[in-house]
C-alpha cells in the first residue's frame, strides 16, 4: 500500500471530522479553488506526477452520486498514447472528407436561444480577439479549434465515460464529478480544461482506448500547469450575479 492510500484509509475513517484549518482559512481556499478553476487553452510540457493524479481523482471519488451509483469511469492518457491519440484524431479533424460525425449525445442546444446565444457568441470571440483571429478567418478557427485534440500541449488527457444503461441523473452526477476533479486539481496549482470538442470521435477514442460499446464518451479533459505566458489564458469570462439566477421564496 503507497503513501497516498495510507493516507486516503486513514482519512477516509473519520470523513465528519472537523477541518484542521481555522474558519476563515478554510471558507478562503474552498472559494479560491472554485473561483480560480477556468478552461485554460495552453500549458507548460511540465510532467504531472502520477500520484498527484490518482490523488485529484480520490477526492472526486468523493462526490455525490444518487444511490452512491458512482457512474464515474477515467481514461488517463499520457506519453506516447497521447502522442498517438493526439495524432489521428488532428487528421481525421484535417479530413475535409470526414464529413458529419455523430456525437453520442447533444451536449449543446440543436437551437441557441437567448440569452445563451449571446454568451456563446461573446466567450468566442473574446478568445478570438484576444488571438488575433479575425471573424471569417476560418482557417485560423479550425487552426485553434484544433488545439483541442492536441490536449493544448498538456501532458496528461483525461476521458470520462458513462454506462449507456444509465438516465439524465447520472449525467447530473456526472457534472458534479468533473467539477470536484477541476476544483482537487487547484489545490496542486494544476490547471484543467473540460472538452465537448472530443464527443465527435467518441467511436475512433473508444477504439484507440479500448473502451467497451456499453460505455458512452462525456467528455475529454486536459491537465497540467497553465503557461502564464500565453495571451490565451488571460480569458476571463463573465458571471452573472446571484440576484440574476436565484429568487429567495420566504412568505
Amino acid at each position: 500500500m503507497s503513501a497516498l492510500d495510507v493516507h486516503n484509509e486513514e482519512w477516509l475513517m473519520d470523513r465528519s471530522a472537523p477541518s484542521r484549518l481555522d474558519p476563515d482559512t478554510l471558507k478562503e481556499a474552498v472559494a479560491w479553488a472554485i473561483k480560480s478553476r477556468r478552461s485554460v487553452r495552453a500549458f507548460l510540457p511540465t510532467p504531472v506526477a502520477r500520484e498527484d493524479i490518482e490523488s485529484i481523482l480520490q477526492t472526486a471519488s468523493h462526490s455525490a452520486s444518487g444511490m452512491n451509483m458512482q457512474p464515474w469511469r477515467v481514461h488517463v492518457v499520457t506519453g506516447a498514447m497521447k502522442e498517438r491519440l493526439s495524432a489521428a484524431l488532428a487528421r481525421l479533424d484535417d479530413d475535409p472528407s470526414a464529413g458529419a460525425l455523430d456525437e453520442p449525445y447533444d451536449y449543446y442546444p440543436r437551437e441557441w436561444v437567448s440569452p445563451y446565444l449571446e454568451r456563446r457568441r461573446k466567450v468566442g470571440w473574446d478568445l478570438y480577439g484576444l488571438l488575433g483571429i479575425a471573424k471569417g478567418d476560418k482557417q485560423r478557427m479550425h487552426r485553434q479549434h484544433g488545439r483541442n485534440y492536441r490536449f493544448f500541449d498538456a501532458p496528461v488527457g483525461l476521458f470520462f465515460t458513462v454506462d449507456r444503461q444509465l438516465q439524465e441523473g447520472s449525467l447530473l452526477d456526472y457534472g458534479m464529478f468533473l467539477q470536484s476533479v477541476m476544483v482537487a486539481a487547484r489545490s496542486l496549482q494544476l490547471h484543467t480544461c473540460p472538452q465537448a470538442a472530443f464527443l465527435k470521435f467518441h467511436r475512433q477514442i473508444a477504439a484507440l482506448l479500448g473502451i467497451p460499446d456499453g460505455r458512452m464518451l462525456v467528455c475529454g479533459m486536459s491537465l497540467g500547469y497553465a503557461d502564464p505566458s500565453c495571451i490565451e489564458n488571460t480569458l476571463v469570462t463573465e458571471r452573472e450575479p446571484v440576484s440574476a439566477f436565484t429568487s429567495f421564496h420566504d412568505r
